[in-house]
C-alpha cells in the first residue's frame, strides 16, 4: 500500500482540512491517509499543506494600525478626486468598484454581477441585488449612472475626466440594470471600471466627508492629512470579510520613522519602505516582507513649456546622463527593472521589449548640454521624500552632471504640500505613479494632450489618434503594434525620464495576515484592509 500513491484531490485537501479543525490528532491524519492509499511520505507533504491552509485561515477580530508615505491637507474621500495612495486606501475601504482586478490582472465582478457587450461599445452591467449602503439605502442603477457622470462634469474636476470623457451616455434600463454606451468600442471597459477612481457613490452625493459607500469598513472618524478610523461593515454585501473590527490609517512620510514605528510595534503595517530599509526589517524577528512589481515608477519630469525644457537638447543631454543601472543597483538595491522613458512595463503583454533604454553616455550628454547653451549654468532639480527613491535618483544625476560641468541645484523640499505645491508645476521635478492595467489608462492620464497629468505638458495629435485608434480594436496584434510606436514617441519626444520600474516593499508584521500581490500595487492594490487579518 505504501508504494502507491492515489491521485489525491483538492477536495481531499478539504476532507483533512477539517478533520483538523475538528481536533484530530496526526496519527489519527495519517492513519486516514494511508487507508485511502497515500504513502507514508506524500502523506506527511499533504498533512503539511494541510496544516498551512487551516494556520492561513481567516480569523475575525481585533483593530489594526497602518502608515503609508505620503499625506496633504487635501486628503479627500471623492473618489474622482483620488491622487494620492492614502486616498486609495481610504476610498478601497468605504466604497466598492463595479469591477476589481484579481492579483492575475484579471478584472472580476464587485458589485456588477456581469457587465456585456457584442460590439464593445454599448454596454449593459447587470448589478448585484441587495447591496446596501452605510446608510442603509440600497444600491441601484442610479447610483451608477451619478457615479460615472460626475466624471464627465468639468466643475467636479475628476482625475480621470480624460478617460471618462469616452463614455457619451449613462442610462439605467431598470433598477438594477445601466446601459453604457461609448463614443468608440474599447474592450477594456471591464478593466477601466476596476480603477480606484471609478467606485460607487450614493446618487447625489456632494459631501463626501462622510465616506457614504457600500464598502467593507464605515468611517469614524477622518482628519485630512492626519488620519482616519474606519469600523467594520457588519452589513457588508460579500460572505467573505472583512475581518478586522477597525483599522486606523495616517502617513508617516519619514522612511525611517515609518519603519521603526513597525519595529518599535506602534503600527502593522509600514508601506513602500525604501531598499536600504530592508536589511533591518529582515533582521529583526517577527516582521516579513512584502514585494510587488507591477509598473510603479519615479520619473524626472521636465516641462516642455518652460525653461530649460523648451530646449530639446537640454532634454536629449539628460536622458543621456541618466545612469539606470546605478539607480536600479545603488539607489534601489537591485529592487527595480531598468526602464526605457516610457510607462509600460514588462509585465504587460504590449510592452515593447525591443525599444531599448538610452545608454549612460556623459559625452553624449555634454554635446547636447553645449548644443542647448546650458553647459555651466545651475539647474534646479525639486526632489522630495514624498516621491519614492526621488531624492537618491537627484543625486545620481547631480554626481554625474558634477563630471562633466553640467551643475544641478537640488531642491529637497518637505513630503507635505509636495503634490499639489510642485509636482506637475516645477521646470523639473520628480513624479510617482502607481500602477494602470492598461496601456490605455497610462497614455490618457499621462501623455494625451488633455491629460490631467501630462507631467511634461507632451502634446502630439498624431498620439491622442493613435490612442483612439488603439482603444477601438479587437485585434490584438495590431493593437500593439499602435501601442510599441506609441511607447517609442513616448520614450523620445516627452520630458518624462522613467529610468527604472520599482518593486514596491511593504514592511509588515508577521502577525498580519493575508496580503497579497496586485497589479494595481502594494498594499495589495491599496484595498488590503478588507483583505488582510491579525493573528492573535
Amino acid at each position: 500500500m505504501t508504494d502507491r500513491i492515489k491521485n489525491w484531490t483538492p477536495s481531499d485537501d478539504a476532507m483533512v482540512e477539517n478533520a483538523i479543525r475538528r481536533g484530530a490528532t496526526r496519527r489519527e491524519l495519517l492513519q486516514m491517509m494511508l487507508a485511502g492509499g497515500v504513502a507514508l511520505s506524500a502523506g506527511g507533504l499533504i498533512l503539511g499543506r494541510a496544516t498551512d491552509a487551516v494556520a492561513s485561515t481567516p480569523k475575525s477580530g481585533g483593530h489594526m494600525k497602518a502608515a503609508g508615505w505620503s499625506a496633504s491637507t487635501a486628503d479627500t474621500l471623492d473618489p474622482a478626486k483620488a491622487s494620492l495612495s492614502t486616498d486609495y486606501v481610504r476610498c478601497c475601504a468605504v466604497y466598492n468598484r463595479l469591477t476589481f482586478l484579481d492579483k492575475g490582472g484579471m478584472p472580476q465582478m464587485e458589485l456588477a454581477e456581469s457587465i456585456e457587450s457584442s460590439d464593445a461599445k454599448v454596454w449593459t452591467v447587470k448589478l448585484r441585488s441587495g447591496v446596501t449602503f452605510h446608510d442603509g439605502k440600497t444600491l441601484s442603477s442610479d447610483d451608477v449612472v451619478f457615479s460615472l457622470k460626475r466624471h464627465l462634469d468639468p466643475d467636479v474636476g475628476s482625475k480621470v475626466n480624460s478617460i471618462a470623457k469616452q463614455i457619451t451616455d449613462v442610462k439605467a434600463v431598470d433598477p438594477l440594470t445601466v446601459e453604457i454606451t461609448l463614443a468608440n468600442p474599447n474592450a477594456d471597459l471591464p478593466t477601466i471600471l476596476s480603477m480606484h477612481h471609478f467606485m460607487i457613490v450614493k446618487d447625489g452625493t456632494t459631501d463626501f466627508s462622510k465616506g457614504i459607500g457600500t464598502g467593507a469598513f464605515k468611517l469614524e472618524s477622518f482628519e485630512p492629512g492626519v488620519k482616519s478610523i474606519m469600523v467594520k461593515n457588519t452589513a457588508y454585501f460579500k460572505s467573505e470579510g472583512p475581518y478586522l473590527d477597525s483599522f486606523e490609517y495616517f502617513a508617516i512620510s519619514d522612511d525611517n520613522a515609518r519603519v521603526n514605528a513597525l519595529l518599535s510595534g506602534d503600527i502593522h503595517l509600514a508601506a513602500s519602505i525604501k531598499p536600504r530599509s530592508m536589511k533591518l526589517v529582515e533582521s529583526q524577528p517577527g516582521f516579513v516582507l512584502s514585494q510587488t512589481t507591477s509598473g510603479n515608477y519615479t520619473d524626472l519630469n521636465i516641462r516642455l513649456d518652460m525653461e530649460p525644457g523648451s530646449k530639446a537638447d537640454f532634454i536629449a543631454g539628460m536622458k543621456y546622463l541618466i545612469n539606470r543601472e546605478a539607480i536600479q543597483k545603488s539607489v534601489m538595491r537591485g529592487l527595480a527593472e531598468v526602464a526605457n522613458d516610457q510607462p509600460v512595463s514588462a509585465a504587460s503583454i504590449y510592452h515593447n521589449a525591443d525599444l531599448k533604454p538610452k545608454a549612460f553616455d556623459p559625452e553624449k550628454a555634454k554635446f547636447h548640454f553645449e548644443k542647448s547653451g546650458l553647459l555651466g549654468q545651475s539647474i534646479p532639480i525639486v526632489a522630495s521624500d514624498a516621491a519614492t527613491s526621488s531624492v537618491d535618483m537627484a543625486t545620481v544625476v547631480q554626481q554625474s552632471g558634477a563630471e562633466i560641468g553640467m551643475t544641478f541645484d537640488v531642491q529637497r523640499v518637505p513630503s507635505d504640500g509636495y503634490w499639489s505645491n510642485y509636482w506637475l508645476k516645477a521646470p523639473v521635478h520628480f513624479g510617482n505613479i502607481n500602477p494602470r492595467p492598461t496601456p490605455d489608462i497610462l497614455f490618457s492620464l499621462l501623455y494625451a494632450s488633455d491629460a490631467p497629468w501630462n507631467e511634461s505638458q507632451y502634446k502630439s495629435e498624431k498620439f491622442d489618434r493613435m490612442l483612439v485608434e488603439a482603444r477601438g480594436l479587437l485585434d490584438q496584434a495590431k493593437r500593439k503594434t499602435i501601442y510599441d510606436e506609441m511607447q517609442v514617441m513616448v520614450s523620445e519626444e516627452a520630458g518624462t525620464i522613467i529610468p527604472v520600474f520599482l518593486s514596491n516593499v511593504d514592511a509588515l508584521s508577521a502577525s498580519l495576515k493575508g496580503l497579497e500581490a496586485n497589479p494595481l500595487g502594494g498594499q495589495m492594490g491599496y484595498a488590503f484592509a478588507e483583505y488582510v487579518w491579525l493573528e492573535s
